[in-house]
């Protein structure tokens, strides 16, 4: 049962980070202005579908980065912690900071994605 209790919270975990990942796209993205009718229609659609590419993608890399720093630092020391969600909310948030961070530097400084 504590198994299959770890499994679960590390699923939502791991939705959440999904969330801000694509969220994160589209702060970088902006708005979808694009007309879903007539020939913009294609436009539109590839839009959405980069959008939720490279989001899951960005989501997945703040997922592993957060689940291996969980598992083998902060369980140990938040054990028996009453604010235990409260940091584990505030890693994940500097860890989805330092992805983006990462991102804008390869993409827009360096020019490698």
């Amino acid at each position: 049962m504590r198994f299959l209790k770890l499994i679960l919270t590390y699923f939502i975990w791991t939705m959440l980070c999904l969330l801000l990942g694509m969220g994160y796209m589209r702060l970088v993205l902006g708005p979808n202005d694009v007309a879903e009718n007539g020939m913009w229609y294609l436009l539109h659609l590839f839009f959405e579908i980069g959008l939720l590419h490279v989001g899951f993608w960005i989501g997945l890399i703040i997922a592993s980065c957060f689940i291996l720093l969980d598992v083998f630092y902060l369980r140990k020391k938040l054990k028996n912690k009453p604010n235990k969600k409260t940091i584990q909310m505030a890693v994940l948030l500097v860890i989805t900071v330092v992805i983006a961070i990462a991102h804008y530097i390869l993409e827009k400084v360096i020019d490698v994605i």
